[in-house]
């Protein structure tokens, strides 16, 4: 089965970083996988991930879920995992914790990873290899500006001590140094939108959906809310299932191993062309904003709209729009505000390149407005958007 079809046949692989989105795993006549999610692990044939009960049911007979803490001692951990994950092949690790200050993200994202990569080489036997997916920031661009486009060989910044990929790669390499039995992939997405089926840390797509959503109810224009300077800049993202593709690619393929990747889409986007097609797609106006308090170019964050500030009394006219078109009421507090202060905000591009997994056979394209689109309709199908065809008076559940 070629990688690309191998990721669409198990669709729980097509949302790898989402936080607390469903994962599992796959399994096929010679591999054994698990994946991880926030806070837990997925095993591929029998999944493990976190303390939270999956918000949707499994179906699959290969997946069993079990839930799990990898916050706690690595004694325990072994010990409820063993059973578990004695045949795991291959271990992917796409738990993120989010927080809007930078500098915690440290406190629960390295132990997090070391306790997994403690257990699952302590009680995999058969590991071939271990799959680390961290990110941008690696690279500093949640900081400022950074040389690009992004490369995997790139020197790090000096971090003050605060970068925990750091620390998640040099364990990484430690133990893996230490053990030789399996080999390593690392790879770095840029912004990934897709599917999740409650809250994550960084949903870019749904917050842009609830935004537009709720300014077309207003009978108000959808005004951009970042920076003159962003809202004319070349832009890229991660698709989840994508950036699926791309680590089972990595992680099967003997010619990756060891290796760092970069992923994106595989192209750009401009973000004042980008904001109006999606609103369109919505059905609510974007003009070009004025920029009154974000022109020009800063070397610091800058918004036209405070997204915190703007959200803070919105939940009853969102509460208006799930009653007239449908959706999920509770999705309001799935809007990350404060990531989208940042996404928008700031005055330097963070564009990556791609072409070290171009170069060693990674072929995949998308057009990241299409995988919008794609992930809007996907929260259409689940019921935290409305549908669309509501939205254009198809229905009318009023």
């Amino acid at each position: 089965m070629s990688t690309t079809k191998l990721a669409q046949a198990f669709p729980w692989l097509q949302s790898p970083i989402i936080i607390n989105a469903p994962m599992s795993g796959f399994a096929t006549s010679s591999l054994a996988i698990a994946v991880t999610r926030a806070g837990g692990l997925g095993y591929i044939g029998h999944p493990v991930s976190s303390r939270r009960p999956l918000p949707v049911p499994w179906i699959d007979p290969r997946v069993e879920f079990v839930a799990i803490d990898f916050l706690q001692p690595v004694e325990e951990l072994i010990a409820q995992l063993h059973d578990f994950c004695a045949p795991v092949t291959h271990a992917y690790f796409t738990s993120y914790v989010h927080d809007d200050d930078f500098r915690v993200l440290k406190d629960k994202n390295v132990p997090l990873f070391c306790n997994f990569l403690d257990a699952v080489d302590a009680i995999c036997p058969a590991l071939q290899r271990v799959s680390l997916q961290t990110g941008g920031k690696y690279y500093g661009v949640h900081l400022g500006p950074v040389k690009v486009p992004l490369e995997e060989s790139f020197p790090r910044y000096e971090d003050q001590g605060y970068n925990f990929y750091y620390n998640q790669e040099d364990y990484l390499r430690e133990v893996q140094g230490r053990r030789r039995s399996w080999s390593y992939n690392i790879i770095r997405p840029n912004a990934i939108n897709g599917y999740a089926p409650h809250a994550n840390g960084m949903s870019e797509a749904l917050t842009v959906a609830i935004y537009m959503l709720i300014c077309r109810e207003l009978g108000q224009p959808a005004t951009f809310p970042g920076n003159e300077y962003f809202w004319n800049s070349i832009d890229d993202n991660s698709y989840a299932p994508s950036l699926a593709d791309l680590t089972v690619w990595a992680s099967t393929h003997d010619h990756c191993k060891d290796e760092v990747f970069n992923h994106v889409n595989g192209d750009m986007f401009v973000w004042k062309h980008m904001w109006q097609d999606v609103a369109a797609y919505f059905g609510v106006e974007a003009p070009a904003p004025n920029f009154e308090k974000a022109s020009g170019q800063a070397r610091t964050l800058s918004n036209e709209i405070d997204m915190v500030e703007w959200a803070k009394d919105k939940q009853e006219v969102w509460e208006r729009v799930v009653q007239k078109y449908g959706g999920k009421v509770e999705a309001f507090g799935w809007g990350t505000w404060g990531f989208f202060n940042w996404a928008t905000g700031k005055s330097w591009l963070t564009i990556s390149s791609i072409h070290k997994a171009r170069k060693m056979g990674w072929t995949r394209h998308d057009k990241t407005f299409d995988t919008w689109i794609e992930t809007f309709r996907s929260f259409e199908n689940a019921g935290v958007l409305p549908p669309h065809r509501a939205l254009t008076g198809g229905t009318n559940r009023a």
